[in-house]
């Protein structure tokens, strides 16, 4: 069993306008009853995910808040792994009229077109915070969180070797964790940022391109994949995996 974890993306991978498809659900309980894992990697707050998809248990880990956050679904337990959101920074922010500001445990979060002031805010404060965009969402958090980093995390807790993960996303933020998996992969909606990044597009969009991905590493661990770039000497090649 070659890939024997997912790690994937929800808004715009998993979900559509939030909602996940009952087919996307029963691919990925198809997924676990093969005896794989899935871990979620997520710029959601953990409240919000858990209000509105309530199959969490399909998850061995999620990583929430674009990786500030790790939540163990079967246990409920969760850890930061970084600082708290300092309140001041959300409060200066609000002064100086940035509306829509969602603050989770660690992550700050805002809407385009507000991105230069929150960047002014960041130095004029002396901050040590980054901005990561996902699509028209900016978040803000502590220099070097991200979802690589929090799925590093969850790798770790399960003791998990990094060739064994395939990775699909959709946006700029799911390029951090996408380029750390043995094989990476974008959905067919995804920016064109991100497909030139991975190793290969699905020809479904969203749920639909996960549960192609599901489909292919069930039918023969994503042989058929590594045969037909092999065939293809113009084709990009799966990722080193990292030990």
């Amino acid at each position: 069993m070659n890939f024997s974890n997912l790690a994937t993306d929800y808004d715009g991978t998993l979900a559509e306008d939030g909602g996940v498809a009952k087919a996307t659900v029963r691919a990925l309980e198809a997924f676990r009853r093969s005896g794989r894992s899935i871990i979620l990697v997520t710029g959601r707050e953990l409240a919000q995910l858990l209000e509105i998809f309530d199959r969490t248990d399909l998850f061995d880990w999620i990583v929430a808040e674009n990786g500030a956050l790790l939540y163990h679904p079967a246990t409920r337990r969760k850890r930061l792994l970084t600082e708290p959101a300092p309140r001041h920074f959300v409060e200066e922010l609000k002064r100086r009229g940035v509306s829509r500001i969602s603050t989770g445990e660690a992550v700050v979060a805002t809407w385009r077109p507000h991105e230069n002031i929150v960047l002014e805010v960041i130095r004029e404060l002396g901050l040590e915070r980054q901005i990561t965009f996902n699509k028209d969402a900016v978040m803000v958090l502590p220099i070097g969180v991200d979802k690589g980093s929090g799925l590093d995390a969850a790798v770790k807790e399960m003791k998990l070797s990094w060739k064994n993960v395939a990775g699909i996303g959709d946006a700029e933020n799911d390029i951090a964790f996408l380029s750390k998996c043995a094989c990476s992969v974008a959905v067919s909606n995804a920016l064109d940022s991100v497909k030139a990044r991975v190793d290969f597009t699905t020809s479904a969009a969203r749920g639909e391109g996960v549960v192609e991905l599901i489909h292919e590493i069930l039918k023969d661990d994503l042989q058929s994949r590594l045969l037909m770039q092999r065939e293809a000497p113009m084709a990009t090649t799966f990722s080193n995996p990292r030990s």
